[in-house]
């Protein structure tokens, strides 16, 4: 009898049937539970800009003063209702019966308007609406009331930060369902091209669909106690993360296993040799990436920070999935998996041949690839980091500097035509204030230094019993004075969310600090403000942190110094080539304005991590075979078992990332592309050519000073160009 059989029927049916059974009804467990709190991440998401800014930056610290000179929370609407004609005395008659209909909604506070620009053509009023998990319901409520009550012939908008913030609310409600189909419907697709077979791209799925039903079942539970803060933002860039990172472990282990199964008929024995081979590189890339993105806990920016433990949760999940739910899958299904193109199993004589080239047993486009690799290293090394230093270039066109919140929207939005409507008959700042807080006693020389200042249209002291997050024009006599400071409502001339109006509050804050030390400017506009210039002190200090984390990381995993060297200098030079080309087609194919000042921190981290993890495929093969035939027919070997499945792991992550586009908000389309883009550059360009061709040509010194790199730490072989045996 043969006697793989005979081990076959030695295998403990406890270890055939029932720990794989029982990993699976553990995950179903976990998943029944997971699964239903999609549909309750709103109970801990925000998407208020303000939250997410560090404490000590000083919007924040006027925001929290703000709030101690009002009894409620409240966010101001803006109504604008223009015509193309100046308003007739009956149409003013209107307007002015719209303000008790307002008021009736008992959205908020006291209603101030109409207000009558000056040209005549539009009034306007500012509503406040109580802050609340129904703010997106409340401002349709009102934008519904002013459609229908609009004097005749006039148009109704409800903007302003109720109305904005409605409309980004709006952008994110799809991101649970349209985002999860579309994503996963492309890696099915995927999946089923690779495999051609059905069985095996759902067992995948489910791997990554059931990691991901934990990691929200986890970030979920952080959010409720308080540990994180969980948006819009990072929910999106979770779901994506984890299907994305789960199918490619889930590759990377189904191409080990289908390798072992053409070894023996046992299938317990080929998921075991599988799960042995595959640990070590699946845990070095897992580890990466999650210390990669805990390192965004350096930020200074909370949106950053909070981003680092959500899609670091992410990424355990998939790691477990990957090494625990999957094996179990494949330890049940066995060989039918692959049905109907079922592994057969290969003649003993047959599964390690001699190498001498590297290349013998290959074909097709592997072979070609990695023949090209060894005849012209250099030529091909060379010529792909001259093709990414070129590609680079375009990251001196990057406008990274935030753009304005009316931009960051994709589609219509009622909110942002009404900031255009606002901005052509009334100060373009209405509705938006910058807040000043201020010594009592230095109330009337910072009110005056406010007034005069260019970009300012009118300031005015907030009295007592005005509403705080709007005020009411004209100086009162006795300004509202709490703990020693009070508050100055500053309108702008300039949209609060445009770049002209924080170089009004740059100059208000040094102009201020001459009045009084210890003044501060905050509002929509300095919040906007303080973002930026935080964002870009989080990519000065996290790069470094990130690159040095890695680098040790892949020094412990390859046993050398000089390898992670390159790699990680690799990985760098396509996220800047990723980045120039992104620039160029942000501002000349897709016109946009410019891109979130969190954008190339992001997009460094992601690709970064992500990309490295590739390399850590490739090369953790490679070292197992140059320990069996020495280091070039070990490159091109590896070259040539990982080539298809990493791959099919970059097509799978960049549609799985591809898929954030479908959200309507320009930093996560951006993201999309950024991440899609770099993760295929790096797949095809540097995984497939740059990194072999440099090891190939550097040859056994790339393992210093590892064993590998002294002539008895492996096999040696020629450095004649390599052809194989027909």
């Amino acid at each position: 009898m043969n006697p793989t059989l005979r081990h076959s029927d030695r295998t403990p049916v406890w270890l055939r049937w029932i720990i794989p059974a029982v990993l699976v009804f553990t995950w179903l467990a976990i998943a029944g539970v997971g699964g239903p709190t999609f549909g309750r991440l709103d109970e801990v998401s925000s998407n208020d800009q303000a939250s997410f800014l560090p404490a000590s930056a000083e919007a924040t610290v006027a925001q929290d003063w703000q709030a101690k000179f009002r009894d409620s929370d409240e966010i101001p609407a803006v109504i604008v209702i223009e015509g193309a004609d100046a308003l007739t005395p009956a149409q003013l008659g209107q307007a002015a019966a719209l303000k008790q209909q307002i008021e009736g909604l008992a959205l908020g506070s006291t209603v101030i308007g109409p207000i009558p620009s000056e040209d005549g053509k539009a009034v306007q009023f500012i509503a406040p609406i109580a802050e609340s998990d129904q703010l997106r319901e409340s401002v349709q409520e009102l934008r519904d009331l002013t459609a229908d009550a609009a004097p005749e012939g006039m148009q109704a908008f409800v903007t302003g930060p109720a109305g904005l913030t409605a409309d980004l609310v709006s952008a994110f409600a799809g991101i649970d369902g349209i985002l999860l189909l579309v994503a996963l419907g492309a890696v099915f697709v995927i999946l089923l091209i690779v495999y051609r077979s059905l069985l095996l791209p759902l067992a995948v799925l489910l791997t990554s669909v059931f990691a991901l039903c934990a990691a929200i079942l986890l970030v979920f539970g952080m959010a409720k106690l308080g540990w994180i803060q969980l948006s819009g933002q990072s929910q999106g860039i979770l779901s994506i993360l984890v299907i994305g990172a789960a199918t490619d472990y889930a590759l990377l282990y189904v191409a080990r296993f289908r390798e072992a199964l053409t070894h023996t008929t046992n299938r317990t024995a080929a998921v075991l040799t599988a799960w042995k081979a595959s640990f070590e590189p699946i845990l070095a890339s897992g580890a990466t990436v999650i210390i990669a993105l805990l390192c965004l806990l350096f930020s200074d920016l909370n949106s950053n920070k909070a981003l680092g433990p959500v899609a670091a949760a992410g990424i355990v999940c998939s790691l477990f999935g990957a090494l625990t739910l999957l094996p179990a899958l494949m330890a049940l299904l066995g060989r039918a998996a692959f049905w109907p193109f079922i592994p057969k199993l290969v003649p003993a004589g047959e599964r390690e041949p001699e190498l001498v080239t590297g290349l013998e047993g290959q074909k097709g486009l592997w072979r070609a690839t990695g023949s090209l690799v060894s005849r012209r290293p250099r030529t091909v090394w060379i010529a792909s980091v001259l093709l990414l230093v070129a590609a680079s270039a375009g990251v001196l066109q990057l406008k990274a500097n935030g753009v304005p919140q009316t931009d960051v929207i994709l589609t219509a939005s009622n909110a942002v035509d009404g900031q255009d409507a606002l901005a052509r008959h009334f100060d373009a700042g209405s509705g938006s204030p910058a807040v000043v807080v201020v010594d009592e006693g230095k109330a009337a020389q910072a009110l005056e230094t406010v007034e005069t200042s260019d970009g300012v249209g009118q300031a005015y002291l907030l009295a007592p019993g005005s509403v705080p997050i709007t005020g009411a024009p004209g100086t009162p006599s006795a300004p509202d004075v709490r703990e020693g400071k009070v508050l100055i409502n500053a309108t702008l001339d300039y949209a609060a969310d445009s770049a002209e109006a924080e170089g009004v509050i740059t100059s208000l804050r040094s102009e201020l600090k001459t009045v009084d030390p210890d003044a501060l400017v905050g509002g929509v506009t300095a919040t906007a403000l303080d973002t930026n210039t935080t964002a870009q002190r989080d990519l000065a200090v996290i790069i470094p942190i990130v690159l040095v984390v890695i680098l040790l990381i892949l020094m412990l995993l390859l046993r050398s110094v000089l390898a992670p060297v390159l790699l990680v200098l690799s990985v760098v030079l396509s996220y800047g080539a990723a980045m120039g080309v992104s620039a160029l087609v942000f501002n000349h194919v897709l016109g946009f304005p410019g891109a979130d000042a969190t954008v190339p921190l992001f997009g460094f981290v992601f690709l970064v991590a992500l990309g490295v993890d590739y390399n850590i495929f490739l090369m953790s093969r490679v070292r197992e075979e140059s320990l069996k035939h020495g280091t070039r027919p070990g490159i091109l070997r590896g070259l040539g078992v990982t080539g298809g499945v990493i791959t099919s792991a970059g097509v799978v992550l960049a549609a799985t990332f591809a898929a954030l586009g479908v959200i309507p908000i320009m930093f996560l389309v951006q993201l999309a592309f950024i991440v899609a883009f770099g993760v295929l550059l790096d797949t095809v360009l540097v995984r497939s050519l740059l990194v072999p061709a440099l090891a190939f040509d550097i040859g056994p010194t790339i393992w210093w000073p590892g064993k590998l790199a002294r002539p008895e730490g492996a096999a040696t072989s020629p450095r004649t160009p390599a052809t194989s045996p027909r």
